[in-house]
């Protein structure tokens, strides 16, 4: 799977590409934050991992699903930056971390 990466760092990537060793999804990295002016990035991705300080709003989600994006991975718990109603609407999943570790 095609991932687009939002809001990364050099820890991120080394992370990231540590927990994708056997699974070959294809994981390419943008440091620039996920918002209507960055999300045609995404074109083609089946997937974005974002960030607590990402904006996936209606909008956002709207470019995200016309550029074929069906998944949106918050690699933080916290989700009060994502429209779940325009996501639910436009079918793409959201999925987050439940919990931080100790």
């Amino acid at each position: 799977m095609r991932v687009a990466v939002f809001s990364t760092k050099a820890y991120d990537r080394r992370f990231l590409d540590a927990a994708n060793r056997g699974f070959d999804h294809r994981l390419d990295y943008f440091e620039a934050r996920l918002d209507a002016s960055t999300a045609a990035l995404a074109q083609g991705y089946a997937a974005v991992c974002v960030f607590v300080n990402d904006r996936v709003d209606a909008e956002v989600l709207e470019i995200l699903a016309q550029g074929g994006t069906r998944l949106v991975a918050l690699r933080c718990a916290g989700y009060n930056n994502v429209d779940l109603d325009a996501a639910e609407r436009l079918g793409v999943a959201v999925t987050r971390v439940p919990a931080y570790s100790p």
